[in-house]
């Protein structure tokens, strides 16, 4: 059975927000069940710093030995920073999806727009 951490957004297409110190700031990345069905990762392509997206815009790929599959955004807002350690090693999102495996930091432009995002009872039954 895939980790479901409470106190995260997730949403349909298995990504996850976790929130940071920085109210409007999340910490983004795919789930463990995602990378789960993905299986062994091993490239990633993120997006820049500055860089600004709308909900459900795409903002990088991930690459595992069964598939390649676009990244969404879950809400719109801003690449504050991104995970650099993904580089030299992305098999850390398999190990720590939702710890040292997060991808970027959004910086959200509308707070409410979280209230579209599924908590992680709604996303447990969407996974079981």
């Amino acid at each position: 059975m895939s980790e479901i951490p409470a106190g995260l957004f997730y949403t349909e297409e298995h990504e996850y927000l976790k929130p940071t110190d920085d109210q409007d700031v999340f910490l983004v990345g795919i789930t463990d069940y995602a990378q789960g069905e993905l299986g062994d990762v091993v490239f990633l392509e993120l997006p820049e710093v500055g860089e600004e997206f709308e909900k459900q815009d795409v903002f990088g790929t991930i690459e595992a030995v069964k598939a390649v599959s676009d990244l969404y955004v879950p809400v719109a807002g801003e690449i504050v920073a991104i995970n650099s350690v993904l580089d030299d090693d992305p098999a850390i999102v398999n190990t720590d999806p939702y710890g040292e495996g997060w991808m970027i930091r959004l910086k959200v432009r509308e707070p409410s727009s979280l209230e579209d995002l599924l908590d992680h009872e709604a996303y447990r039954a969407l996974v079981d």
